[in-house]
């Protein structure tokens, strides 16, 4: 695996917690991988064996229904961590989205890691509880907020967590920020419980409001984030 002292988001990762002796004994249980967009690396209701901490590209975390249909249940972004630890079934599969760059860990050993240091433990406690945060708030998001809130909410969320790794931007500045969704108008419309029409639409009336653009099918320039903030609701 190479070195952790070059990676892009060694500081916002779990791993952010080692020192360099402990980050050196933790490159030496994990390798590099590259994966393509719809390649799976964690499959629903199989036994847990590896996880992953995400360096570069997005990926989904779904689970199918019984009448086989899929249901985005999340996304990760670089410096993300995958899998469950310490055992059990993963509850959903893990997807990527774009062509992603993923720390792999076998989950024997990782679990061996984090038990020797209680740093890395912590970090994973804080890391689920944030994930538990952001599920909380994806809920009243779907089930009390509009088509618009909803796809406002969405640009935001995708506007912060695509930042380019290593960068911090002002999110106070007003001035225009070009982002690229790496999902489908479709797979916009399975993670916010819309129909693709739904989704065609908002999109539409938000360029004409002056609050986006739209130079291409996934490129969104966001014109006005103060008014988007104020969609969102």
């Amino acid at each position: 695996m190479a070195n952790c002292d070059l990676c892009v988001v060694r500081n916002r990762a779990i791993c952010s917690s080692l020192d360099a002796k402990e980050l050196e004994a933790l490159n030496a249980i994990g390798r590099t991988r590259t994966i393509q967009p719809g390649e799976s690396l964690i499959w629903e209701g199989e036994d847990s064996v590896l996880v992953a901490n995400v360096i570069d590209g997005v990926l989904k975390l779904s689970t199918n229904t019984e009448d086989g249909r899929e249901q985005i249940v999340g996304v990760v972004y670089p410096s993300d961590f995958i899998g469950r630890p310490f055992g059990g079934t993963t509850g959903h599969g893990a997807t990527a989205l774009t062509e992603a760059t993923v720390c792999v860990f076998s989950r024997r050993d990782f679990d061996a890691f984090a038990r020797e240091h209680p740093a890395l433990e912590h970090k994973l406690l804080e890391r689920t509880l944030a994930e538990l945060d952001r599920t909380r708030r994806w809920m009243l998001l779907l089930g009390r907020k509009s088509a618009s809130e909803k796809l406002a909410s969405f640009l935001l969320e995708m506007e912060e967590r695509l930042q380019p790794p290593g960068c911090a931007w002002n999110f106070e500045d007003a001035g225009p920020r070009r982002i690229t969704l790496p999902f489908s108008r479709q797979q916009i419309a399975d993670v916010l419980g819309l129909t693709i029409e739904t989704v065609s639409r908002q999109f539409t009336r938000f360029k004409n409001d002056r609050l986006i653009d739209l130079p291409s099918r996934r490129d969104v320039i966001l014109l006005d984030r103060q008014a988007l903030i104020a969609e969102a609701g």
